[in-house]
């Protein structure tokens, strides 16, 4: 049960015993305090302390572990990342080699960010392969949606905010807008 939520954690409370488990913001706003909840985890040894990091979803979690094994990315710059876009965003991203997301990020530069992307790379085109060419066009549709919000006055992350909540079955750039401008009250 989720006995407390932070800005970047939540508190789940196992029998009696409370677990801080550091989450994405887009988890922190499904979460609600005293509701069930099911977590996919990571437990991130360190020599001063034992963190867990929890996700809602297990792609979420296998993205997170690609993350961090790459040189120079630790669970909290990769949970900073997953914070900022979706896992699927993402992978899309990473597949088309673009690093428009990553240097977005606190904490990580374009050097960092080509890193990720070149290390990445071999691993997406894999999941790629399995999930077929949907996910890219609609990452590239995303991309093209936030660049006209962001033209239209609307700063990057509320732009990507309102896009989360428009129906999945809206695939057409303009069409996202549309329903993006509504969301937002324009």
């Amino acid at each position: 049960m989720i006995s407390d939520l932070g800005g970047n954690y939540a508190v789940v409370d196992i029998n009696g015993l409370g677990y801080k488990v550091f989450t994405t913001s887009d988890a922190l706003h499904q979460l609600k305090t005293g509701t069930e909840s099911k977590f996919w985890t990571y437990l991130a040894v360190r020599e001063d302390a034992l963190d867990l990091y929890g996700f809602l979803a297990k792609k979420d979690k296998d993205f997170f572990e690609l993350l961090i094994g790459v040189s120079g990315i630790g669970p909290k710059s990769a949970l900073n990342i997953l914070s900022l876009v979706s896992s699927d965003t993402l992978a899309g991203a990473i597949r088309t080699g673009s690093t428009a997301h990553l240097v977005k990020v606190s904490g990580i530069g374009r050097k960092t960010a080509e890193k990720i992307v070149l290390e990445l790379k071999d691993k997406m085109g894999i999941i790629a392969a399995s999930e077929g060419g949907e996910m890219a066009a609609g990452m590239s549709s995303d991309l093209d949606a936030i660049e006209a919000l962001k033209a239209l006055g609307y700063d990057a992350d509320e732009s990507r905010e309102s896009l989360k909540r428009i129906p999945s079955d809206i695939s057409d750039t303009g069409a996202k807008v549309k329903a993006a401008l509504r969301l937002l009250g324009k």
